[in-house]
C-alpha cells in the first residue's frame, strides 16, 4: 500500500468504460448495485461536476437510513470521478470528513476495464475504521453487483 491511509479495490470488468461510468453516473442504476445486499440504496441525487454535489442513502435490511453526502472534486467523463466527504455540497465543510474516493476507468484490453476504486482517509484511525467495517468484502460485493447490472445494460 503506497500510504497507510489509502485502502484500494481494483477489478478486471469485462465491459467497456462507458458502461461502468455509467453505474457511477445514472442514478437509477446506481440505485440498484450500490449499497452491499441486503442492504438497499433508495436515494440518490447526483450533480455530476466539479464542484457538485451528491446525495446517496443506503438503507439497512432493518430500515435504518445511512444518508451519504459529498461534492466532486474532479469529474473526467469515462476515465475518472473523484469526491470527498470533506464537504457538503457548494463548498460547504462537513462536520467530520472521512474520505476522499478516486474512482478510474481504465480502457485494458478490447472492450474491458480496469476499474480502480482508490479510498483515502484523513487519518490512519479513519482508515482503520473503514477497514473494520469490511471495506475489502463491501466494497467488493458492491463491484460484483456492479458487474452483475452491467451484463444487463
Amino acid at each position: 500500500m503506497a500510504d497507510s491511509r489509502e485502502l484500494s479495490l481494483t477489478r478486471l470488468i469485462d465491459a467497456p468504460p462507458a458502461k461502468v461510468w455509467r453505474c457511477w453516473t445514472e442514478p437509477e442504476l446506481m440505485k440498484q448495485w450500490f449499497a452491499p445486499k441486503p442492504f438497499t440504496t433508495p436515494f440518490v441525487e447526483l450533480d455530476l461536476r466539479t464542484g457538485g454535489a451528491n446525495s446517496i442513502t443506503m438503507r439497512s435490511p432493518e430500515g435504518q437510513d445511512m444518508p451519504n453526502t459529498g461534492t466532486y472534486l474532479e469529474v473526467v467523463p469515462y476515465k475518472k470521478l473523484v469526491f470527498t466527504d470533506a464537504y457538503t455540497g457548494d463548498w460547504q465543510p462537513s462536520g467530520k470528513p472521512f474520505m476522499t474516493v478516486i474512482l478510474t476507468f481504465d480502457e485494458a484490453e478490447r472492450g474491458k476495464t480496469r476499474y480502480t476504486a482508490t479510498v483515502r482517509h484523513w487519518s490512519d484511525e479513519d482508515r482503520k475504521q473503514h477497514e473494520d467495517m469490511g471495506f475489502e468484502a463491501g466494497w467488493g460485493l458492491c463491484a460484483d453487483q456492479m458487474v452483475e447490472l452491467i451484463k444487463t445494460l
